[in-house]
């Protein structure tokens, strides 16, 4: 038996809305919108909880994954691996990898994002200069690390500059030595990780009201003063939201560091992620390896708790 559910002009009203079982034979059941979250959860489940949790209970096991009676030592992996000196080195060498990476994506992109959105530029020149400035960013890891891995190569044109130039007097070998492999490691992620600030910058700035610039100008601000009591406070959203993001994404940079020195020479460039690698693939102490990932885990939550708040706060 069909129902009409057309308006009938005879009445001039619109027919009554279902109520009660009626209600949920057309809309269906309460649970029916979770029903549609169902493959995005079990996607989740899948790419997501279950490696955690096998990463997690790995990190309590002697041996795990190298043989299939392993046992439950707790937290002793944890142990080994904090007592580890490398492990300390490898945290200090992310931590001020990613800190001086990030403050110079920042310096660097309002630098640039500023120029860009100057309107001393032509429009011809801000295409052109637009172009070269992100060209970093078009590049592959395996691009960047080959490139520089040339560049600075003992027979490169690095040497071949400060030699010519009586810098040094004779090449250096700058991937090689301990004491220049960390500022040439900084120095390249900040190369290819600017173009990311100075295009979020760039959209902030075009989105700031001429009106605050003319009121400031009417107020006797000069181009300092606008700069820091104009466009900082509102681009200050975000600068906050992509510092933690970069710093998270630079805590977690693997390719570059492993594609160029590897984490030597000596443990100078050592990083969490490759300390985290050689542990699983080189000794293979699976156990160990998934104590300092879960390690690494937890910083990155503490981030990323920081991210979540400073996302509410701004909305």
């Amino acid at each position: 038996m069909t129902t009409s559910t057309a308006v009938d002009p005879s009445r001039g009203s619109l027919p009554e809305r279902p109520h009660g079982r009626n209600r949920h034979s057309v809309h269906g059941s309460p649970l029916r919108p979770y029903a549609f979250l169902t493959p995005t959860l079990l996607v989740m489940l899948v790419l997501m909880v279950v490696p955690i949790v096998m990463v997690i209970w790995y990190s309590f096991q002697d041996s795990a994954v190298t043989i299939p009676s392993t046992e439950f030592v707790g937290l002793e992996k944890y142990r080994q691996v904090l007592s580890d000196g490398t492990f300390w080195t490898a945290t200090a060498n992310t931590a001020l990898f990613a800190g001086i990476s990030v403050i110079a994506h920042f310096i660097i992109g309002i630098g640039f994002a500023t120029l860009l959105n100057s309107e001393l530029l032509s429009p011809l020149v801000r295409a052109i200069f637009r172009t070269v400035f992100i060209l970093p960013w078009l590049f592959t890891v395996a691009v960047v690390a080959v490139l520089w891995r040339m560049l600075l190569n003992p027979n490169g044109i690095v040497n071949y500059l400060v030699t010519t130039f009586g810098i040094t007097d004779s090449g250096v070998e700058w991937l090689a030595n301990s004491s220049t492999a960390l500022p040439i490691i900084i120095f390249i992620n900040i190369w290819c990780g600017y173009p990311f600030f100075m295009v979020s910058l760039l959209a902030g700035l075009q989105g700031i009201p001429k009106d605050l610039y003319e009121a400031a100008r009417v107020d006797g601000a000069g181009i300092i003063h606008q700069f820091f009591h104009v466009t900082i406070p509102q681009l200050r959203p975000i600068i906050l939201s992509m510092a933690i993001l970069d710093f998270i994404w630079t805590t977690q940079q693997f390719a570059l560091i492993w594609m160029t020195t590897g984490g030597g020479p000596v443990d100078s460039t050592e990083m969490l992620s490759t300390y985290t690698y050689k542990l699983a693939f080189s000794t293979y102490d699976f156990s160990a390896a998934s104590a300092s990932a879960v390690v690494v885990l937890l910083l990155s939550m503490i981030l990323a708790v920081l991210y979540v708040r400073q996302q509410r706060a701004r909305d």
